[in-house]
């Protein structure tokens, strides 16, 4: 990356203050832009989840590597559970959703906390294992919860063999006019579910998948407490990548943390965080770790800058992170502070080889939050800062009650915030069309098609606050 007419920033940058200019272009297509990184991490788009509990659960690691991105299991998700949920991953399919199930005797009030847990709103109604109905979010509208819902499923059933290619699914879907359809094997067994638009995808996006061809799924880890013992387990469940996490990355516990686990012999990426400076890269890539999460302070439920003063702007942050990290050897992830996926172009433009989303992510029906609703019928969910009173209360649970106490004291975080879900589009998967649309289009601006050739090729100016205004689209007057 270079800076327009070669200047130097007067200041630091966040996303909003720069601008990338388009270049001379060979690169004729959006899909012929490669978004594999190739920071070991096999993801084949450069987007992470990231290990915030109201965030990065079983759907959403699913969902979201079977797009090809990856999900971080928080720190507070007990070992076991952790491990339990990699290897549901491991176990979903390529293609075919995990469908929501339920069984006819089961009541309308069971199947409304089950069917937004997927974005299509279906569940599948089974007789054993067979499918005998579909269900869907319009059929139980204004039904009485203790309304059984063999009474209102719909038998009129196309189904889908399991050895189906995408686009013949999607051509047989189309010809029924339906939405969706239940996958079965030979002997009718359901397998799974596919949507007109999930057929579509998967003729779009590669899924990233281990050497076993499954499904990648990361966890966290704190830097105290029982390190050796949590990683053994994560690593015998299957995690592909291990993230050593805390809010102040640069500290000796994390050094200690990282030695700790680099000793056990680990053969799968660590990532460790958070820090913003050259320095802080440095440190821990010395002590073992092979990606750097950079950022302090830029994400949506952080107040740790308004609290405590401390932080940096995200887009130099990335710049000079990014920079140590390639005379190491070693690669960045770029975590917090991306609201548009301009962001996500330039947080790769100035060297991250991915992208961590969090809120952003939180406010979609595979997200772990409950479904709430507003007195108007609209749908949220609640997201809330790790670093939050809601969070320390939560991760020192066994703790000792005045300890306890002591450490809910020191917040740096919002408890609550309500995060709408659009009710046509609050699949993770809408947002990551979304996002990769613009990153691919931002990469033929630029005439890379890699995200090698893209940090390479970028060239970025600073902006005004109007200028950075003047790009916004504006209603009709």
């Amino acid at each position: 990356m270079r800076f327009l007419n070669n200047s130097n920033p007067p200041y630091e940058l966040t996303y909003s203050d720069v601008f990338m200019v388009p270049s001379r272009s060979d690169v004729g297509s959006r899909m012929s832009v490669d978004l594999r990184t190739n920071d070991g991490t096999g993801t084949t788009i450069p987007l992470v989840v990231a290990n915030m509990t109201a965030v990065a659960g079983r759907r959403m690691a699913e969902t979201i590597a079977r797009r090809g991105g990856m999900a971080i299991l928080p720190q507070d998700v007990p070992a076991d559970i952790a491990a339990e949920t990699i290897a549901n991953v491991k176990k979903a399919d390529l293609v075919f959703d995990t469908p929501i199930t339920v069984k006819p005797h089961h009541t309308v009030g069971y199947a409304r906390n089950l069917i937004h847990k997927r974005a299509h709103g279906a569940a599948i109604v089974l007789e054993g294992d067979q499918p005998v109905g579909i269900v869907t979010d319009k059929d139980l509208e204004g039904a009485d919860n203790f309304t059984q819902v063999g009474t209102l499923m719909s038998t009129s059933l196309l189904t889908l063999p399991e050895d189906i290619s995408p686009e013949d699914a999607f051509g047989i879907l189309h010809e029924h006019s339906r939405k969706l359809a239940p996958v079965v094997a030979a002997d009718g067994s359901l397998r799974g579910i596919l949507t007109r638009t999930g057929a579509l995808r998967a003729t779009m996006y590669k899924p990233a998948i281990d050497a076993n061809g499954r499904l990648r799924v990361g966890a966290a880890i704190g830097i105290n407490g029982d390190i050796e013992g949590r990683t053994k387990t994560l690593l015998d469940a299957g995690a592909d990548v291990l993230v050593v996490d805390t809010a102040h990355g640069h500290q000796s516990t994390m050094i200690s943390a990282l030695k700790r686990i680099r000793a056990l012999d680990v053969n799968v990426p660590i990532v460790a965080g958070n820090v913003v400076t050259a320095d802080g890269v440095r440190d821990l890539v010395e002590a073992g770790a092979n990606i750097i999460k950079v950022g302090v302070g830029p994400g949506a439920m952080c107040t740790t800058r308004m609290q405590t003063g401390v932080g940096r702007p995200q887009f130099s942050a990335v710049l000079e992170c990014a920079a140590e990290a390639r005379k190491l050897g070693a690669h960045v992830w770029a975590d917090g502070g991306v609201r548009d996926p301009r962001d996500v172009a330039l947080a790769l433009a100035a060297g991250a080889s991915n992208v961590m989303v969090g809120s952003w992510f939180s406010g979609t029906y595979e997200s772990p939050g409950d479904l709430r609703f507003e007195s108007d019928g609209r749908m949220y969910k609640e997201s809330f800062g790790m670093a939050s009173r809601r969070a320390v209360e939560s991760r020192n649970q066994k703790v000792e009650a005045f300890e306890k106490a002591r450490r809910a004291m020191f917040e740096e975080g919002i408890s609550t915030a309500r995060i709408y879900i659009d009710k046509r589009h609050g699949g993770v998967e809408d947002l990551v069309d979304q996002i990769i649309s613009g990153v691919r289009s931002s990469f033929t601006y630029a005439g890379a098609d890699s995200i090698e050739t893209f940090f390479e090729r970028a060239t970025v100016g600073v902006q005004s606050t109007e200028g950075y205004a003047e790009g916004k689209p504006r209603a009709s007057r």
